[in-house]
């Protein structure tokens, strides 16, 4: 067995491989980028070796880093996790050529499956269904247009090499072709240093089903189950279970053929997920995976496995059990909780967390994370920052367990999708198990409302920033105390502006009714306004108030008004990232809505577009610049009327 495991890797995933190597008894070895000098993964880990600087690039990328790691720890294998190097064949390649265990499948099956293309071909050869579409070498634009036109819209473009729905495009109209390519190309470069495409036919209401495969050097593989994976955003996975539901016992049966046959074809070892998109009665090969896959814990939970344990013990040269594969028992869900806003288009979120604590993990609930409060949230990586696991006998039983986890997690600094989840987790539709990939945008009313914040939302959050003694020395109170007149504070509650004033010596008063609050000793806040009186939870900059959660902050009475800024045309980036592409030029005339700019920051590409129309005046920066948050991009003039 393996003695010492070095991991490639960082965050939830790190500290998860850790957990079973310190189980095992096997001495781990984290590496850390400058960012994630105090992560959890490191404090965790048996040893610890900085890798470079905190872009991924400069650290968790550079292969030739990571072996040097290796070699000077004595480790004998290295997880490369999720993400990262985990599917790069030459990596793979340099550590058996070190002498080093790669715990994952041989570079030549990375590569065999390496390429959504190839792995398309290899996966017909093997009998699979394809959906038809265009998987050549010429990638001309000329020739993807002639083949769009071939296919037929809607199509879908994708970056061969790459994966989680970065380089993926899909496309209506033959007249927005070109641009999505072209987006689609710059995505996948930036992400995978590939910017190579397929095309595919783009089905409406697809569901994407996958199997867990499993191989080991004795040259057996299995199928371990299914899974369902089509509640997404922005093509990427919020939402996973185990067993996929509501599949007829034979697709179930076609569905793991297909993938054992695939996984063979490739001569695969260790562990994969081999990926179908199903639409009614049919099912296509969509590609594999050739890692362990973020969503494995529900397939753990149904399976009672370990599966990081069996990819150490295969990697060891273990044949897989004689009793495999396992029949599931039970139903388990995952959700990704990420630090991003889902009313700002899935924007991602950067910051400290000020609170992050998550109900008590059981054993019908893994909580698996790789950050604790008081850790920053960086725009250098992912935004997941934990997923919440629920078992149960049966899939109500799962949902309603997750249903409870989530009414009891409390995030606060960044933004997350923390109310996004709750509202997911309780749709009917999803009860129902009426999937597909298009589930969040078709029930975009619900699970993404309009703003709006009650008016005890308002209270409470006021409420829990109020002075508390009336004695205290006034000149070191930020309480709006003025000479000679009323007192008065100005916040915004989920961009509402909000006020309330005080007259000498009387209660605060909001809305006309008075307003006080005290702390109760299981933390709540016990908020008193006019007749009213409820609870809600405080922390930081947030408010929970049934279920809901409501951001606020002071407003700087030296601020120029929101319009004021608006009216000057200066956009910046909203976070920290990369500036990917600029779209125009100094004098250009543009319209509102226009995409001036593109900025990406924690695998996500952000959009900044005119917001009135206009003439481009001046550009802050220039393609590949590394930005901060309120770094000038484009200055626009507005257009006289």
């Amino acid at each position: 067995m393996i003695a010492s495991l070095l991991i490639a890797n960082r965050g939830e995933i790190a500290c998860r491989i850790i957990r079973t190597a310190r189980r095992m008894g096997i001495r781990s070895i984290a590496v850390f980028s400058d960012a994630d000098r105090n992560a959890l993964h490191v404090a965790m880990a048996d040893e610890a070796v900085p890798i470079g600087a905190s872009p991924a690039r400069e650290s968790y990328l550079r292969g030739d880093v990571i072996l040097d790691a290796a070699r000077r720890t004595g480790a004998q294998a290295i997880h490369p996790g999720y993400g990262f190097l985990s599917e790069n064949a030459d990596f793979a390649e340099a550590c058996a050529a070190a002498g080093i265990l790669f715990v994952g499948p041989p570079a030549s099956a990375i590569r065999a499956m390496g390429s959504k293309a190839a792995a398309k071909t290899l996966a017909a050869l093997a009998g699979a269904p394809i959906l038809p579409g265009y998987h050549g070498e010429d990638q001309t634009d000329a020739r993807l247009v002639d083949e769009a036109a071939r296919i037929g819209f809607p199509l879908l473009i994708k970056a061969t090499a790459g994966g989680g729905g970065r380089g993926m495009r899909g496309v209506t109209e033959a007249g927005e072709f070109v641009t999505a390519l072209a987006a689609a190309r710059r995505e996948s470069a930036a992400a995978f240093g590939d910017d190579r495409v397929l095309l595919e036919r783009w089905l409406q209401r697809p569901r994407h089903v996958e199997v867990q495969v499993f191989g080991d050097t004795q040259g057996r593989v299995v199928a371990l189950s299914t899974r369902d994976c089509s509640i997404q955003r922005r093509h990427q996975k919020v939402l996973e279970e185990a067993p996929a539901p509501s599949l007829p016992p034979g697709m179930i049966l076609r569905l793991e053929a297909s993938a054992v046959a695939a996984a063979q074809a490739a001569g695969y070892i260790n562990a994969g997920t081999v990926e179908f998109v199903v639409e009614g009665e049919e099912a296509s090969f969509l590609e594999m995976n050739t890692r362990l896959q973020v969503e494995h814990p529900v397939t753990e939970m149904v399976l009672g496995l370990d599966l990081v344990e069996w990819q150490l013990r295969v990697a060891a040269g273990e044949p897989l059990p004689v009793s495999w594969p396992p029949a599931p028992q039970g139903h388990a869900i995952e959700v990704r909780l990420c630090a991003e806003d889902p009313t700002e288009d899935w924007r991602p979120s950067t910051g400290r967390l000020t609170r992050f604590a998550m109900p008590d993990a059981a054993v019908d609930l893994r909580i698996e994370t790789g950050v604790r409060e008081g850790d920053a949230v960086t725009p250098f990586y992912d935004s997941m920052i934990a997923k919440i696991v629920a078992y149960g006998p049966t899939r109500d039983a799962a949902l309603a367990r997750l249903h409870a986890a989530l009414a009891e997690a409390r995030v606060a600094g960044p933004a997350t999708n923390l109310d996004f989840l709750r509202r997911l987790v309780a749709e009917p539709a999803l009860a129902a198990a009426d999937l597909d990939t298009g589930f969040i945008a078709r029930h975009a009313e619900k699970l993404l409302p309009a703003p709006f914040t009650p008016p005890r939302a308002l209270a409470a959050a006021i409420a829990a920033r109020l002075p508390r003694a009336a004695g205290d020395d006034p000149w070191s109170r930020a309480d709006g105390f003025r000479l000679h007149a009323p007192a008065s504070l100005r916040m915004v509650v989920d961009r509402h502006p909000v006020s309330l004033t005080r007259a000498h010596g009387a209660a605060w008063t909001y809305a006309g009714a008075p307003l006080s609050a005290r702390r109760l000793d299981d933390g709540a806040l016990l908020v008193t306004w006019g007749d009213a009186m409820f609870r809600a939870f405080v922390e930081a900059d947030r408010v929970l108030l049934d279920g809901v959660t409501h951001a606020f902050a002071f407003t700087d009475p030296t601020a120029p008004p929101p319009a004021a800024a608006a009216a000057g045309g200066r956009l910046s980036a909203p976070i920290p990232g990369r500036v990917a592409a600029i779209n125009v030029g100094v004098g250009d005339t543009v319209t509102r809505g226009q995409v001036l700019a593109v900025i990406e920051a924690m695998k996500t590409e952000l959009r900044i577009t005119a917001p009135v129309d206009g003439t481009v005046t001046h550009i802050g920066c220039v393609a590949g610049d590394s930005v901060e948050e309120g770094t000038e991009i484009v200055t626009l003039e507005a257009a006289t009327s």
